[in-house]
């Protein structure tokens, strides 16, 4: 309501000492309309974005005074990265001031940056998705298209007048370039890039009497998980001795439909926006997830917490988490979240995600992006992009990747010789070359091929939601020994379409539509016109009745 609420002030503000205290009323209700008018015309669709002029010179004497917005896991190592690479950039442009304000949640950031776009005090430079710029674009010149700025041969991708090493664009890595790319523009440059990995106790898959295949399936994983939930006579686990066994545990159930879907083809959405989700297929899927999580073979983390810390404590087969995420995973993980006598010993086996057709594997590309937003001045705008293209040089990259199990978006830094030297250290330490790390990142250096991104449109976010929310109802709903039929699941799709507001997205034809406004707010402009009519035609009639008592002769 913050919208509402300004526009409102400013009305009164204005406007308010000169009317009645029932015309005042009538006026507050119409503001609050054009108010409400203007969030429903703004999340219909996109807006045009203004192309960027870049100047001629970017003026060393002027000075500036960024914001920069990211986000970090706790991870101290991931804030000294940053506040180094502030350091000496501004070493190189003594002109520019980076302020850092750190999250350490995507979700605040994007909720922070739609607030400050209504009130026109976006930050600078942010580190966020390519669905969430989506929503960004439904404000007028909000984010900077930047093919302009890519191809500028003094201060684009490897220009000649920048201060540093930057990469050409053929130097970052088509697959994660792709997902920046919506909208007919270049709306980000990718900064990191992870992808999703199987973590498996591998000491357990073998005491079940099974061997591990080259590439997980969806069959193998439930099959395991199922004979992971046998008991003893006294109700511990027969695989574990524990009061706990959880064999199968998803951390981002949006993720887990979303490649469900994508390897088998059957629908997720398409590039224009049309939402393909809610089938027969999809369907199946959430029998067989039903089916498994009653007799207790699989859950989620919303559920039942980190798989990581069930994975690390014996209670767990197989954990899904992103690559970026493998500093929790193992017996010796550097960021274990658990007591060290709850620890359990065993092999740790780092894999792609499982799959309906292990010949084609197909496993989702995700990581953080960084855009810049519009200002007045287009110096401010050249020196956001100045600082956002330095996270791409090999030192941020290469820093970065090696606190987590992200790997660079860049082939320059992949190449270089610092990040193959940390490669090739493996299993040294179990702190920065800690082995399961290095086998996530290597994981996806080897899958890069293997893996896809979703459409970005606006409102690809909700639909992201969703998808997640399709899996945690039916296990929810499971668990409480409610029956997954037919007619659960037509209602369950009644119900997420209308949670997440897919219906007002999307036309008839199920494509993203930027067609004729909803009838409410069209019912509300025309009230808003109406009542500055009436505002106007009361003004014109109180400086007309003045007029005539200040000259009475005419």
């Amino acid at each position: 309501m913050k919208l509402s609420q300004i526009i409102t002030e400013s009305f009164l503000q204005t406007y308010g000492h000169k009317f009645s205290r029932r015309f005042r009323r009538t006026a507050l209700a119409c503001a609050l309309a054009a108010a409400a008018a203007s969030c429903l015309t703004g999340c219909h669709g996109s807006q045009e974005q203004a192309s960027f002029e870049i100047p001629d010179e970017f003026d060393m004497s002027q000075t500036h005074e960024l914001t920069f917005w990211a986000k970090n896991d706790t991870n101290k190592a991931q804030t000294n990265i940053y506040k180094k690479a502030i350091s000496d950039f501004q070493s190189l442009y003594p002109n520019i001031t980076v302020n850092l304000r750190l999250y350490t949640d995507y979700g605040k950031i994007y909720n922070d940056v739609i607030t400050n776009i209504a009130t026109g005090t976006t930050p600078n430079i942010c580190i966020t998705y390519p669905d969430h710029i989506a929503t960004y674009l439904t404000g007028q010149n909000t984010v900077v298209p930047l093919d302009g700025l890519f191809a500028d041969e003094k201060y684009g991708l490897g220009g000649s007048a920048l201060a540093y090493d930057s990469p050409s664009q053929e130097e970052i890595i088509p697959q994660f370039l792709e997902e920046c790319s919506f909208a007919g523009h270049y709306y980000a440059i990718p900064y990191m890039r992870s992808t999703e990995a199987c973590y498996v106790n591998k000491t357990y898959v073998e005491a079940l009497g099974y061997k591990l295949p080259e590439t997980l399936t969806w069959d193998f994983i439930w099959e395991v998980s199922e004979a992971a939930t046998a008991k003893n006579e006294d109700g511990t686990y027969a695989l574990n001795g524990q009061q706990v066994m959880i064999p199968f545990i998803y951390k981002s159930t949006d993720n887990m439909m979303i490649q469900m879907t994508r390897q088998l083809g059957s629908g997720y959405s398409t590039d224009s926006g049309e939402i393909q989700l809610f089938n027969d297929t999809t369907a199946d899927l959430l029998y067989t997830i039903s089916d498994h999580v009653k007799s207790g073979a699989f859950s989620t983390f919303k559920i039942s917490s980190y798989p990581a810390n069930f994975l690390n404590a014996g209670q767990c087969v197989f954990a899904v988490d992103s690559t970026a995420g493998a500093t929790w995973m193992g017996t010796h993980a550097p960021l274990s979240d658990i007591s060290e006598d709850a620890l359990i010993e065993f092999d740790t086996e780092v894999m792609t995600v499982p799959q309906f057709d292990p010949e084609h594997p197909q496993m989702i590309s995700q990581g953080p992006s960084v855009c810049i937003f519009n200002k007045q001045d287009p110096q401010e705008v050249l020196a956001s992009w100045l600082f956002a293209q330095y996270l791409l040089t090999n030192e941020v990259q290469t820093a970065y990747a090696k606190t987590e199990g992200y790997v660079p978006v860049t082939s320059k830094a992949q190449n270089s010789e610092g990040y193959q030297d940390y490669l090739s250290r493996c299993g040294e330490d179990n702190d920065t070359y800690y082995d399961v790390k290095l086998k996530a990142s290597q994981l996806l250096l080897d899958n890069t091929g293997n893996t896809f991104v979703t459409p970005v449109f606006n409102g690809s976010a909700s639909l992201r939601d969703a998808a997640g929310q399709l899996i945690e109802t039916v296990a929810k709903s499971t668990r409480r020994k409610q029956e997954v039929n037919e007619a659960f699941i037509e209602k369950l799709y009644d119900d997420v379409i209308s949670l997440y507001r897919l219906d007002q997205i999307t036309s008839s034809t199920g494509k993203a539509d930027l067609g004729p406004l909803p009838s409410t707010s069209v019912a509300l402009l025309a009230a808003l016109a109406v009542t500055w009519l009436l505002i106007f035609l009361y003004l014109g009639l109180s400086a007309a009745k003045k007029y005539k008592r200040n000259h009475p002769s005419h």
